[in-house]
């Protein structure tokens, strides 16, 4: 099977931004750092969830990892802003929904995935599992 690229990662939302799912995605970011030539974004649940992270020490990782760490809002789930899908770009992320249009064009493509896989794709650059990564 040939690999999928990715030009964004989401991991986080509204629905699927809990600790825990910040806890397995940095822990398989934690040491490493993403794929330069694209986006990663981490949107926490809730500004409780947010402080818990920054308690944790998880918002470090992720900011480590070259991602943007966002205050709990609607953004790239909703196509609304901030990661926005322009045509053909594909994302993987950990929001609910992928129906065509949702996350920005018509022609861009959004696969939905555990943190853990988001994460290991955000380093990688394609769709993949935390246990390729060395």
């Amino acid at each position: 099977m040939e690999p999928i690229k990715v030009d964004q990662v989401v991991i986080g939302s509204c629905t699927n931004g809990r600790i825990d799912d910040l806890r397995i995605a940095a822990e398989v970011l934690k040491g490493r750092h993403k794929t330069p030539d694209m986006r990663l974004i981490v949107i926490p649940a809730t500004q409780a969830v947010y402080m818990q992270a920054m308690e944790e020490g998880l918002i470090k990782t992720f900011i480590e990892a070259g991602a943007v760490v966002s205050t709990p809002t609607c953004g790239p789930c909703l196509g609304g802003y901030m990661g926005v899908l322009a045509k053909g770009e594909r994302c993987i992320s950990t929001t609910n929904r992928n129906f065509v249009g949702r996350m920005g064009h018509v022609e861009s493509e959004v696969y939905l995935a555990s943190p853990a896989v988001a994460a290991a794709s955000a380093v990688t650059g394609q769709i993949s599992c935390p246990c390729e990564l060395n």
